[in-house]
């Protein structure tokens, strides 16, 4: 169900996106709102599941996380069985930062980081082929990342 969100919501959402550690009066202050006001709305937006939580922008390869990898993926059995133990698989594994189900030819896309390629290999041939009931995956590289995750697209109001 989607939310209803003003003007003042999007602009208090486009804020913490930004910043996600500004303080509720540096928010309130570039919102234009009272301090009061302005946590009142906040508070509703993570009550309603709109704002889903606040985490840490990590750069991965300060981390030694050098490598990162778009692998699809192609099960070999789509039953409700080997579809939710690929999931369970998959939930467990860090390397995987995202996992995505797909249309067409492929089943998942998954966003794998790691060390380097040796890395990259152990977990694809170790597990993901080996345990994880898949058919057939594809791999890509990344070599730059043009342009990263910065925040939801937020209508205009």
């Amino acid at each position: 169900m989607q939310a209803e969100l003003d003007r003042i919501d999007l602009h208090l959402l486009a804020e913490l996106q930004r910043d996600g550690r500004l303080t509720n009066a540096e928010l309130a202050e570039r919102v234009h709102l009272s301090p009061s006001a302005c946590l009142r709305r906040v508070q509703r937006m993570e009550r309603d599941g709109v704002i889903a939580g606040y985490r840490a922008q990590v750069d991965a390869e300060r981390l030694g996380l050098g490598l990162q990898a778009f692998v699809r993926v192609q099960l070999a059995r789509h039953d409700a069985a080997s579809v939710a133990a690929f999931a369970q698989l998959v939930n467990a594994w860090d390397e995987v930062v995202a996992c995505h189900a797909l249309t067409g030819d492929m089943d998942y896309l998954l966003h794998i980081v790691v060390q380097d390629l040796e890395h990259f290999s152990r977990l694809l041939l170790d597990r993901l082929l080996n345990d994880g009931g898949v058919a057939d995956v594809n791999s890509s590289f990344v070599l730059r990342t043009v342009k990263g995750f910065g925040g939801l697209p937020l209508p205009a109001r």
